[in-house]
């Protein structure tokens, strides 16, 4: 049995702002994806081109949106919300680490010649 005062609350407006939000993220990486500006080709940062960092700051802010709304992230504690969050965002970090660092690696082996480009 719940407790409470039985008064339930609409959530439809806070879900129509997260779908809003969302959209317009996801707009905006569709436009730079189409559009392709020459400063974002042209300036590497960390092995990369600055518009995949650009690309991969959006995904994690729309994935932290998506948590944050849709699990109820906002309700719980603080301890649980760190939690969650900052273990996600240290997973995707090592990740993205580990990707740059290996194809890297495995980008200059083959533009090294000591591999062959035959697969």
């Amino acid at each position: 049995m719940a407790h409470g005062t039985g008064h339930h609350e609409s959530n439809t407006k806070r879900i129509w702002n997260v779908f809003y939000i969302l959209s317009a993220i996801t707009i905006v990486e569709v436009f730079f994806g189409i559009w392709k500006p020459a400063f974002m080709l042209d300036t590497y940062l960390i092995s990369m081109k600055l518009l995949n960092w650009f690309f991969i700051i959006l995904t994690i802010w729309k994935a932290y949106l998506i948590t944050w709304a849709f699990m109820h992230m906002e309700g719980e504690t603080k301890g649980l919300r760190r939690s969650v969050v900052w273990t996600a965002v240290f997973l995707i970090c090592y990740l993205v680490f580990i990707l740059l660092t290996e194809g890297d690696y495995v980008y200059e082996v083959f533009k090294g010649g000591y591999k062959s480009w035959d697969f």
